[in-house]
């Protein structure tokens, strides 16, 4: 069988002096760089990879220093510190001797607890009775997703209104369907598009400079979401001095939230 275009774009291969060597993946390219949400996925790679990892990620922040270059890249993965059932990682992505990527995850042995969700799904359509987005996208990545938008999509008319709300609802999988894991589903957390352009659909100049995942889905639960659509929400809280920030969430078809994440991005007038 053939490899799905995403594990072929976060693979990693052990050096001798125990970093990781990967390379951009065109499957995955952005306007400038790769998709940063590839690019995130890349880096928690690396230590669910590493052979001194301890439980699953239950955060990851990544900041991005600057944007790859097509090439190679080495990641950097230390377990800064270890205690019974967490363990905290620092992560560098460099390429050509630079530094593009800096980032920080919080790994752990999870246990049974009490639990709920208080921010629950909202309701819409089902994935089935909502239309598969259409058309040319501008970006190679986007077509590697399944979007299907049931609240604000993204503009056909670049006009400049003000829209009076940032928030966007979708369904959304890996295009081919893959089983859901922890990497899929950071990659998945960086979807979305930018809420500026949602709220004033002016094509403004953007970039992620930090993000954000926070991970309330067990192996377990990935596991049993297999390869179904996800729903998505996310918005905006605030546009200002050239920066906003967007939050999400992702909830599979039964209604379990999976993940949270939060982001900044700069934005140029």
């Amino acid at each position: 069988m053939n490899s799905h275009p995403f594990d072929e774009a976060i693979a990693l291969q052990v050096q001798d002096d125990g970093t990781f060597l990967g390379h951009t993946s065109a499957a995955y390219a952005n306007m400038v760089g790769p998709f940063g949400g590839v690019t995130a996925a890349q880096a928690l790679n690396a230590v669910l990879q590493h052979p001194q990892r301890l439980g699953d990620p239950i955060s990851l922040t990544v900041n991005f220093a600057a944007a790859l270059a097509d090439g190679p890249f080495t990641v950097t993965a230390r377990p800064a510190r270890t205690n019974r059932s967490t363990q905290h990682w620092v992560i560098e992505m460099q390429q050509n001797g630079e530094t593009v990527l800096t980032g920080t995850a919080f790994f752990g042995l999870r246990r049974d607890t009490w639990g709920a969700d208080e921010h629950t799904m909202p309701n819409v359509p089902a994935a089935a009775d909502v239309p598969r987005a259409a058309g040319p996208a501008r970006v190679e990545w986007v077509k590697r997703y399944e979007m299907r938008f049931a609240e604000g999509a993204i503009p056909v008319e670049w006009n400049g209104a003000d829209q009076g709300i940032s928030r966007t609802r979708l369904w959304l999988r890996d295009d081919p369907p893959r089983p859901l894991d922890f990497a899929s589903l950071t990659a998945l957390s960086d979807v979305f598009f930018p809420r500026v352009w949602r709220r004033r659909p002016v094509l403004v100049p953007i970039g992620t400079v930090s993000m954000t995942v926070y991970y309330h889905a067990d192996a377990a639960l990935l596991q049993a979401t297999g390869s179904g659509h996800l729903l998505g929400q996310t918005q905006a809280q605030a546009f200002r001095n050239g920066y906003f920030d967007q939050t999400a969430q992702l909830w599979n078809e039964a209604g379990e939230l999976l993940v949270t994440t939060h982001q900044v991005v700069y934005y140029k007038e």
